[in-house]
């Protein structure tokens, strides 16, 4: 048992936004209070290392300056949790979690309302890429026996082992002899060539886990061009109304609608999709200037304060049919070829993005991809079967192929005031049923890994879904998933990221197979692979 005085600090990273952090305040006073309930039927007490500021009108940890401040204060040999159930700067609280000695648990509501989820496993990622020791745990109602005996667990040992036994290292495993050689050789095709990532300021809203150091990615051949977000809002001012307008017509003519209204302060306005297509246009420039096979523009800090959002620009670039751009010497750019783009610079979903569109494209499938945050999930029925199902949603990224209808079933929605002052709207849209291999490569012991298995994007009725997006962020495309043999505790207690990326396969046997040649080709960049869930190894040599 933990010995000394039975209270365990706790701690709330928040968001850097004011108007953010005082918009979720009430729903993290509501889980602290449940949470502390919780710890005190165990015979604990309850010591908030900070208060709530008067003047700001919230309770949250809203600066790396602020955290640093405040663990200095803290006794690091006393447990500590750090509570989430809104989306949090992971920097905010990192450097003191690093040198706590005490036992460190993250906790997160589940809850979609607030990515709180989200926001705890990029914590996760974080303190995992940093070497912190660290347990983690997650409930609905801090009344339910899997978090009660859990916590009980931590209480007693200062650690909780969660099963991960759907996890099976590559290594471990023998695939068909031919994928493994199609990975191999993919691999070894790129290390000969090397490729470029774009990165538009290096490092977003605290995602520490979602920045790969250098000697770490130069093994995998890929190499940084670190590019400027004042580069790039110089270079859409140079784009013409014209040709902004010509690609906006190329959308309507699509089938693709826009949400337009009047007042630019809540409202989508005809004027804020054309300064995004500008940055959808002075993006392919720059990237094609530079030679880059994938971009990630981190546009939450710096770019928000300037233009619209950088979200539909993300969800074209990630489309293989897109509105063609045309170089300065009159040749389309790119043509007839998505443009990898990894969402807020997770450099981690670069490398995943530029191998899955690339490898796909080589096997004569639409390598269009993007990543979601894990957001939230509850069981469903689907088809007459009780399944898990997924909440996958991020904030416009999602190509238009994988939603129902392409470009005709997706829209432009304008982006929430609080975290898009400038508006802008998103690619919106729900993905189709199907067949998907998903996966994450995330950074731990000082080497890349790569989790990767199957699933399945499922179809809710429409009720359904317009319920979940009124519940969540109702202006972000999403996607309902199904993920085979991985519980829901199972991915949350291995996942490593607050984001998960996925592509399409044409069924199920064909998602399994392209599983193996992407474990194989990832293993061949030198990056760690390991099979999550229900997958066939043996394939075509059954």
């Amino acid at each position: 048992m933990l010995e000394g005085k039975k209270e365990v600090l706790l701690v709330a990273s928040g968001d850097l936004r004011i108007a953010a952090n005082q918009n979720c305040w009430a729903t993290q006073n509501e889980m602290e209070q449940l949470l502390a309930k919780a710890i005190e039927k165990l015979g604990w007490t309850v010591k908030r290392a900070h208060h709530y500021n008067e003047a700001k009108k919230h309770g949250f940890i809203d600066s790396q300056k602020m955290g640093m401040e405040i663990f200095r204060n803290l006794d690091p040999e006393q447990p500590i949790i750090v509570a989430e159930s809104v989306w949090q700067y992971s920097h905010h609280v990192l450097s003191g979690l690093t040198t706590h000695k005490g036992p460190i648990l993250t906790v997160a509501n589940w809850s979609g309302q607030w990515p709180g989820l989200v926001g705890m496993l990029n914590l996760n990622g974080s303190l995992s890429k940093a070497g912190v020791e660290y347990s983690s745990l997650w409930s609905e109602t801090f009344e339910d026996s899997f978090f009660t005996n859990s916590l009980k667990e931590w209480f007693e040992t200062g650690m909780i082992k969660h099963d991960q036994s759907h996890v099976k290292d590559y290594s471990l495993v023998k695939i068909p002899q031919a994928e493994e050689q199609l990975g191999k050789d993919f691999a070894k095709a790129f290390k000969n060539r090397k490729g470029i990532m774009g990165i538009f300021d290096e490092g977003c809203m605290g995602m520490y886990n979602a920045i790969v150091p250098d000697d770490l990615l130069h093994r995998t051949g890929f190499f940084k061009e670190r590019l400027s977000q004042s580069a790039l809002f110089a270079a859409m001012r140079k784009v013409s109304v014209d040709e902004a307008e010509e690609a906006l017509n190329w959308l309507l003519e699509q089938g693709m609608t826009f949400e337009w209204g009047e007042n630019p302060e809540t409202e989508l306005t005809r004027e804020q999709t054309l300064e995004q297509l500008k940055m959808y246009i002075a993006s392919l420039r720059i990237a094609e200037e530079f030679g880059c096979d994938t971009i990630g523009i981190q546009y939450q800090q710096g770019l928000k304060d300037l233009t619209a959002a950088s979200d539909l620009t993300e969800g074209l670039l990630n489309n293989k049919l897109r509105p063609p751009v045309l170089s300065e010497s009159g040749e389309e750019i790119y043509a007839g070829h998505a443009l990898p783009h990894f969402n807020e610079v997770d450099e981690c979903a670069g490398i995943d993005g530029y191998v899955t569109y690339h490898l796909w494209e080589q096997l004569g499938l639409d390598g269009s991809n993007t990543l979601h945050d894990l957001r939230w999930g509850k069981q469903r029925n689907v088809n007459g079967v009780d399944e898990f199902v997924w909440l996958f949603m991020i904030s416009g990224a999602a190509p238009a192929s994988h939603f129902t209808d392409g470009y005709k079933g997706a829209s432009s929605v304008r982006q929430p005031s609080m975290f898009f002052p400038f508006g802008g709207g998103t690619l919106k849209g729900i993905s189709k049923p199907g067949s998907i291999v998903w996966s994450r490569v995330f950074v731990m012991d000082n080497k890349l890994h790569c989790d990767l298995g199957v699933g399945e994007a499922v179809s809710l009725p429409l009720e359904e879904s317009q319920k979940i997006w009124s519940e969540t962020n109702p202006e972000w495309p999403l996607m309902h998933a199904v993920l085979k043999g991985v519980t829901r505790d199972q991915m949350m207690a291995r996942h490593k990221a607050n984001h998960i990326q996925v592509a399409y396969a044409p069924d199920a046997a064909k998602a399994q197979e392209i599983c193996r040649i992407k474990a194989a080709a990832m293993t061949g960049l030198g990056i760690e692979v390991h099979f999550c869930g229900d997958l066939d190894f043996n394939g075509s040599q059954n």
